[in-house]
């Protein structure tokens, strides 16, 4: 619905919302067309970003007065996006918890009450642009009878059914930490949509008080644009990247396969380069600790462990922790945590080097191989191999 009151803003606040508008516009192109975000519930989500963009681009055409000195803008406020935008949101978590159910044809009449009320403008427009032809009809009246019905429409029945309808859906999430995210979402999406409902109750008696509303309404779409663009997406898709990963690594262990194809023998190349290297920093073998250690490691993966410490594998030895240090210097030459680490890069270069990990992401293989953060991961492996992760992927392609 458009009801926003032209006012003088300050010359920041216009800067904010375009920004805003900006960045909405990135990121929504980011998830339609980047490799690492690209699914079909993103592009939903996409969408419902330019919906909140293009609310707030309206705000800022009122705010500037730009529509009424080109009336050709006009088809931006016409197009009615906040509508559009929960009837995105749903089918974007319809899609993102793979709701058991194939999508039905339910799913296209969300879009009726926002497409009824963007034509229902356009008429309106078009009966103002020619208002000479209605000679027994006021136009003023025609324009709050048809603004009447539709709000009506939406905030009895459109609004409150596309709520209820996403939040039954969110509830199909098998993750804990998809389903907490798409709660935090919706919840969001509940209080944008509450102020919209009121401003949309009370906007024909107290029009000329709407702007402070307004700047509430685009603080909540701006929080959401930046919110969505890295705490939920960009996490989802690194846990989703682990999960997977783990489950290729755990396939792996347990039915231990040594060769997997002829597409994986690059890593196998780098794993026996990696073995051989180490055979010639631990000249006494005789060490039963030292060789069971080896095969903890080897064979038993420890070191994706991310808390794995000195007390850890002095339980598992069953020596002192101060040992297991004296152990590791006297026999390799290194430290504990050099030690463990290299192991963990070892088997980052031949992920990397493995095309049934190409798609993906490099964070989230690190995490999986044993680091705890992106920063220890990127740091460990550079000081290994003199390269970062990414260049060391680009120059294997």
């Amino acid at each position: 619905m458009h009801i926003y009151k032209t006012s003088k803003l300050p010359l920041l606040k216009i800067i904010l919302l375009v920004i805003a508008i900006f960045q909405g516009v990135v990121i929504g192109f980011l998830f339609l067309k980047s490799p690492f975000f690209i699914s079909k519930a993103n592009k939903y989500l996409a969408f419902a970003i330019f919906s909140l963009s293009w609310s707030l681009l309206k705000i800022v055409f009122e705010i500037t007065e730009i529509i009424e000195h080109s009336p050709y803008f006009k088809i931006v406020e016409i197009i009615d996006s906040e509508l559009f935008f929960p009837a995105f949101i749903l089918l974007f978590v319809f899609h993102q918890v793979d709701h058991p159910n194939t999508p039905s044809k339910w799913l296209r009449w969300l879009f009726v009450p926002p497409l009824i009320s963007t034509f229902s403008f356009l008429w309106i427009y078009s009966a103002e642009v020619n208002e000479q032809t209605f000679e027994s009809i006021s136009i003023e009246s025609i324009i709050s009878v048809t603004f009447l019905l539709i709000s009506i429409l939406i905030l009895l029945f459109y609004i409150p059914y596309v709520l209820f309808k996403t939040y039954k859906i969110i509830q199909f999430s098998k993750l804990k930490k998809e389903k907490k995210w798409l709660t935090e979402l919706w919840l969001l999406e509940v209080m944008i949509l509450i102020i919209y409902m009121v401003i949309l109750l009370v906007g024909p008696f107290i029009i000329e008080e709407l702007s402070s509303a307004m700047q509430i309404l685009a603080l909540f779409a701006t929080i959401i644009i930046y919110w969505i663009s890295y705490t939920g997406v960009y996490k989802l898709r690194l846990l989703n990247d682990q999960i997977n990963v783990r489950a290729l690594l755990n396939v792996r262990k347990y039915l231990n396969i040594s060769e997997f194809s002829e597409n994986h023998s690059s890593a196998e190349i780098v794993k026996s380069i990696a073995h051989k290297k180490r055979e010639i920093k631990k000249p006494d073998e005789s060490n039963i600790y030292y060789t069971k250690l080896i095969r903890l490691c080897s064979d038993h993966k420890i070191y994706r462990d991310s808390t794995l410490d000195r007390d850890k594998v002095a339980e598992m030895l069953g020596i002192s922790p101060s040992y297991v240090s004296q152990l590791i210097n006297s026999i390799s030459g290194e430290n504990f945590s050099t030690y463990i680490n290299r192991y963990r890069v070892e088997e980052v270069q031949s992920l990397i080097l493995d095309k049934e990990f190409e798609n993906y992401s490099l964070l989230a293989i690190g995490l999986e191989c044993g680091f705890s953060s992106k920063t220890t991961y990127y740091n460990w492996f550079k000081k290994m191999t003199g390269m970062t992760p990414n260049t060391y992927r680009k120059i294997n392609q």
